[in-house]
């Protein structure tokens, strides 16, 4: 029964994780209106950083000390913010946030890929190749009918995201590495580290200090800050050890319509008949290739 009791809790988390990076593609596309990609996501993971640190402090824990641990932590950071932060946000200069959230939410596919090629940890099923298959064919779809109109700036911010996910599924699989750590100290230790990283091409390239931004991208950097990266995070690293690398990712599929439904109702954002067709291909693909795994984590 406490086993029982304890994956109902990790599965509410995982849907809490799929709305706060739900929402986080809106709050980017607010914010990098206003704020260059490059400054607006090294004030993200300062913010959040700075966040996870004080929480860490008030709950009596220490950030490690060794500097193989945070030889990791910077590693871990380029894979989960550096990378993938700044594609996205500068894609999403060019593309809607609801778009962004569906190729995006491909993330579980090329975790299953690059654990199958690189660390099989994870058995590979003919369920879960088909759900490959269907997710392939859901990216193929959205970004094919732009690449057949040439190559333009939308294309490229749609292979932007896509490289940011593999991105993201290569920091699923290193998160591992975590275990035995408290969930909060990678993602702060990934914080500060991606803070470290970005601040001086912030002030090298963007000059933060003439910037004018609006009060409603600082408002979104502030809520992206707060509750999609500090929070999300911290729920992020606990479920990589308690739903595995493919699991976590999973909540990909959940945070799709979450995504698109947040860019239509705030943003005013809609999606063409081919995207549309191409989000269904990647929900079921994604789906196909996780769920069975959590009910058969359920039964047991």
């Amino acid at each position: 029964m406490p086993a029982k009791t304890d994956m109902t809790t990790e599965l509410a988390l995982l849907g809490v994780l799929a709305v706060l990076w739900g929402a986080s593609y809106s709050f980017i596309k607010v914010g990098v209106e206003t704020i260059p990609p490059v400054t607006f996501i090294a004030a993200r993971t300062l913010i959040a950083g700075a966040i996870l640190l004080a929480i860490i402090r008030w709950r009596g824990l220490a950030m490690p000390r060794e500097a193989a641990t945070w030889r990791r932590f910077a590693f871990q950071a380029c894979l989960n913010s550096v990378v993938p932060f700044t594609l996205i946000a500068a894609a999403e200069r060019s593309i809607d946030a609801g778009l962004a959230t569906i190729l995006n939410a491909t993330s579980p596919i090329f975790t299953f890929l690059l654990t199958a090629l690189i660390t099989r940890h994870e058995p590979v099923t003919l369920r879960k190749l088909v759900g490959v298959g269907a997710g392939i064919a859901g990216i193929c779809l959205i970004v094919g009918t732009e690449a057949l109109g040439g190559l333009g700036h939308q294309l490229w911010a749609q292979l932007a995201v896509i490289a940011a996910t593999v991105s993201y599924a290569g920091a699923a699989i290193f998160g591992r590495n975590f275990r035995g750590l408290d969930p909060m100290l990678p993602a702060a230790g990934s914080m500060i580290c991606g803070a470290a990283i970005l601040i001086p091409l912030s002030l090298v390239f963007d000059r933060p200090w003439t910037l004018s931004p609006s009060t409603a991208s600082i408002l979104a950097l502030i809520g992206l800050s707060v509750f999609s990266t500090a929070l999300a995070f911290s729920i992020f690293f606990r479920l990589i050890h308690t739903l595995g690398s493919v699991g976590t990712t999973s909540q990909a599929y959940l945070r799709v319509p979450i995504g698109v439904g947040i860019g239509a109702l705030f943003l005013g954002e809609s999606l063409g008949p081919t995207a549309w067709l191409g989000m269904g291909f990647v929900v079921v693909g994604v789906a196909a290739m996780t769920i069975p795994a959590r009910q058969r984590k359920l039964a047991q």
